[in-house]
């Protein structure tokens, strides 16, 4: 593929992301309403958030190891295909086993991990994590977008007319896969793997698990569970403390998520990119380590949605770039056949954050309050960075 055809393409792709973003947070607008109507209490809308992190935590790796197999173009079809049912389902659910039901199709919902498989296979090596971080400036044009306009269509029309828009939104997205993404994106179409005379099945728990014994990949694989566990578990909790401990309404919350929408934006489009011209991936991966742990110990010390205002920035800082930098990293490590189910094993770590972090957040928002994510988080990443900078990060070498 020429190089003008591959930027067109990747181009293509970030407008996909965007819109799937968007219709992901305008469901965000829908669903705690709903819920609430239908009689809903905290215990129970938090397993229906567990039930969907389970979901998407099985078919994460499948996903991506069926991206691996069929292509892009029939893996990010799926994951639009899936996403109209679901927000059929969202728009006629009247009850609550039906509220649970829509959830389903989540389970082959992962346009951003099909995404970031076609910018990964098109883009080159040392531009790869400028190329994924520009996925970040997508997802939060999606964010700002999906959180406005799910509010105002919910509020104008109803919850099921929003629900219904999102639907055809996800088929505009389905058309767009199905004309502008080639059926192939990898540069080598037969996976390293088959030639060797393994399995080519989806299902080939072999194939994914395999992913782990390629020289750096457990150890940075790891370190992205074990790190971004605080931070993840905060996220998941975040909806209880701006409510609870910053005592903001509905509207406040939304000019917040527009914020949060806005800083993540200008990261990951402006700075990311900047950074990885010029520093090791290594350092980046140490620096946003440190930072996350600075970050843990102001959220700590943090009495009110100012100081919270002020922590937004360097703890977006250090998402931003762990995420980007992580992704970047073990998909170099593996051949080009395996970057599909890589990114699918990367979206399971989020999965699990969303599947066990309302229990363990829970437990510590009861038992010991706001600041104890905080120190959990500061604690955690500071062993992390020790344990990087005693090991010196990364030593082996990308994959050719």
């Amino acid at each position: 593929m020429e190089p003008a055809a591959k930027q067109k393409v990747i181009y293509i792709t970030y407008l996909i992301a965007a819109l799937d973003i968007t219709w992901l947070f305008l469901q965000f607008s829908i669903t705690p309403y709903l819920a609430r109507r239908l009689g809903f209490d905290t215990i129970w809308f938090g397993y229906l958030q567990t039930t969907v992190g389970v979901i998407q935590l099985l078919g994460g790796p499948i996903y991506g190891r069926f991206a691996d197999v069929f292509g892009a173009r029939a893996a990010l079809s799926v994951s639009c295909l899936a996403s109209v049912v679901y927000f059929l389902l969202l728009a006629v659910a009247d009850n609550t086993f039906m509220l649970f039901v829509h959830k389903l199709p989540a389970v082959f919902m992962h346009a951003l991990p099909g995404a970031q498989m076609v910018v990964a296979d098109l883009s080159e090596n040392e531009k790869r994590a400028d190329a994924l971080g520009k996925l970040g400036l997508c997802f939060g044009i999606g964010m700002i977008a999906g959180s406005s306009l799910g509010g105002t269509l919910s509020t104008r029309f109803g919850e099921k007319f929003a629900a219904s828009f999102a639907a055809v939104g996800s088929f505009v997205s389905l058309l767009l896969v199905l004309n502008f993404i080639p059926k192939q994106t990898k540069i080598h179409t037969v996976p390293e793997s088959n030639k060797k005379g393994s399995s080519n099945s989806v299902f080939n728990l072999g194939e994914i698990t395999r992913l782990m014994k390629f020289p750096g990949v457990a150890k940075t694989f790891t370190v992205k569970i074990i790190s971004g566990l605080p931070a993840g578990i905060f996220q998941v909790m975040f909806s209880i403390i701006a409510i609870n401990f910053f005592q903001l309404k509905a509207e406040q919350n939304g000019y917040l998520m527009a914020y949060f929408g806005i800083v993540q934006m200008v990261i990951q489009g402006a700075v990311i990119g900047r950074l990885t011209s010029r520093f090791s991936e290594s350092s980046l991966m140490l620096l946003s380590v440190g930072i996350s742990s600075l970050v843990g110990l102001a959220q700590a010390m943090m009495t009110n949605v100012f100081h919270f205002c002020l922590i937004v920035i360097p703890m977006m800082f250090s998402l931003s770039v762990f995420n980007v930098i992580t992704d970047s990293m073990l998909t170099k490590s593996v051949s080009p056949s395996d970057t599909g189910t890589m990114l699918g094993l990367c979206a399971s770590v989020q999965s699990l954050l969303r599947t066990v972090g309302p229990t363990i957040g829970g437990f510590l928002y009861e038992a010991y309050g706001v600041p104890s994510f905080g120190y959990i988080q500061c604690i955690i990443n500071a062993a992390v960075f020790s344990f990087l900078l005693t090991t010196g990060g990364r030593s082996q070498p990308n994959r050719p």
